[in-house]
């Protein structure tokens, strides 16, 4: 007996033991379980279903693959369900129904009224209707699907206002006003949402049976930065339905302006999403068919009827429509040519022009020296510097006539670059036609600057100068301008003392 009674503790510990390490097994294999089913689904952006700025509307006021009613009044940056004015309702819808068994909404808006407290508030839907008017936040009541509604004004005086409330529905539920709702809500948080100077941002999930209300405040430009608003579990829902928007005011009035709609379907971790040709119904596929199959026929009839009037198109290859990389780029080069061979031409015939001048400048002062030539004396200083004018036009002259035979050489060369290209020249051989032009295009330069110092250096131009003007006299004398001066101080002194005399008669009547 004393040693069994030894014995036991011993075998207490191994037990024990060996329980531990069991629950230590299925903590870890429900956290690895737990781990795998906390994989984030996967998210796809469904634009039929979604809306925002800045091309919200089309010109027609409408909003693509959405309706609107009441007092929303569609813009580019948003809509405004309902302006802030008393007993006004206003609601947008999407034209098509909604088919996701999962799905997340991303709703952006504000709500900015003059007061402190507003009226009434503004609703999001997933509803099997369009509820497009009625007295649930400016939609029709008894709607099968759910509703978050951000409630503004405090029905029941319970101070619980604004508020966030989920509220569902299956088509026989009348919405309780006088309660904003609380007997009838699965979930609601308190939250303030007016008048922030950021939008406010609401993200609503529903996935696995589970609804989730996230919020963003708008204190802050964040667009990630939500905090947990509310969660409603075992949730069913209608897997087919419309989402929409609505508000309404009432004697108190706020401006409900909604930013943006973004829907996204999401698919559980794992999972084929379904593909875009499995979403179209059948009757649009085939209408859709139908028509491109019109349209082929249509055009194969233009075709048949275009090969009849061109006989002599037909058997061409659609690829010779089209130009390949290397007639571009000879394309290119050729546009270059001629856009040089223009430039040259405009500096020809400004050397043209130029010579026609200087010409007749020179015909002008030989005729000068003519007249001259018979008065001796006194005139023999003047046809020298008329002589040395003469001797320095003549080399101008002579120096563009220079210039205008090289660029009639380079004219020449540019044109031969053409040809040869056009002939398929080689590629040295152009370049040396390059090089050429470049060596001419900088002797002009070097001979259009040596012009430019010539003249300035030209002492017969400087001994030429225009006479001097005669100093202006002065309008104003000293005795006129102190009379001016005692005058106006005169004038002065009277209406200062005018002024006064004013000031104290009206004095006296107070």
């Amino acid at each position: 007996m004393a040693v069994c009674v030894s014995q036991r503790p011993a075998l207490y510990f191994v037990l024990s033991f060996l329980a531990a390490v069991t629950f230590h097994r299925s903590v870890a294999d429900v956290a690895t379980d737990g781990s795998k089913s906390e994989e984030p689904p996967h998210r796809r952006f469904e634009y039929k279903y979604s809306f925002k700025g800045p091309h919200l509307a089309q010109s027609d006021g409408s909003i693509p693959f959405w309706i609107h009613g009441g007092s929303a009044i569609p813009s580019a940056d948003q809509v405004r369900i309902t302006p802030s004015l008393r007993s006004q309702r206003g609601s947008v819808w999407t034209k098509n129904k909604v088919n996701f068994e999962h799905w997340e909404a991303e709703v952006t808006f504000r709500v900015s009224g003059r007061g402190r407290t507003g009226a009434d508030g503004l609703a999001v839907w997933f509803s099997t209707a369009q509820g497009i008017d009625g007295p649930v936040y400016g939609a029709a009541d008894r709607w099968d699907g759910v509703g978050i509604f951000f409630d503004s004004f405090d029905n029941d005086a319970k101070k619980n206002n604004p508020a966030i409330i989920v509220v569902g529905n299956n088509g026989n539920l009348v919405y309780d006003h006088q309660n904003d709702g609380s007997t009838q809500a699965l979930g609601s948080c308190l939250r303030d949402f007016r008048n922030k100077p950021y939008p406010i941002r609401a993200k609503v999930t529903y996935y696995k049976k589970t609804l989730t209300v996230m919020i963003n405040n708008g204190f802050t430009p964040d667009k990630e930065d939500y905090e947990f608003c509310t969660k409603v579990e075992n949730m069913v829902i209608p897997t087919e339905g419309f989402f929409g928007i609505s508000a309404a005011t009432g004697g108190l009035a706020d401006d409900h302006d909604v930013l943006s709609f973004l829907l996204f379907r999401l698919t559980e971790p794992g999972q084929q999403p379904p593909s875009v040709d499995a979403e179209i119904p059948k009757e649009e596929k085939d209408k859709y068919q139908e028509e491109f199959e019109n349209f082929q026929q249509e055009l194969d009839k233009k075709k048949e009827e275009f090969q009849k009037e061109h006989p002599n198109v037909q058997g061409e290859p659609i690829e010779d429509l089209y130009e390949s990389v290397n007639e571009r780029e000879i394309r290119q080069v050729f546009e270059g040519q001629n856009r040089i061979h223009l430039e040259i031409k405009q500096l020809n015939r400004q050397l043209a022009m130029i010579l026609d001048e200087q010409r007749r400048h020179v015909s002008v002062i030989t005729d000068e020296i003519n007249k001259k030539a018979t008065s001796a004396g006194s005139g023999q200083v003047e046809s020298q510097q008329l002589g040395s004018v003469i001797a320095t036009q003549q080399e101008v002259l002579k120096s563009l006539n220079e210039l205008r035979t090289s660029f009639h050489n380079s004219l020449n060369q540019i044109g031969s670059v053409q040809q040869g290209n056009a002939a398929g020249m080689g590629t040295y051989e152009t370049i040396q036609h390059f090089n050429d032009i470049k060596e001419h295009l900088h002797a002009v330069k070097r001979d259009v600057e040596q012009l430019a110092q010539r003249n300035a250096q030209n002492p017969a131009e400087k001994a030429v100068k225009c006479p001097e003007m005669p100093p202006m006299p002065s309008c104003l004398s000293t005795v006129h301008f102190a009379i001016f001066v005692v005058i106006q101080s005169v004038l002065f002194f009277c209406y200062v003392m005018y002024k006064s005399q004013q000031e104290a008669a009206a004095k006296k009547f107070f």
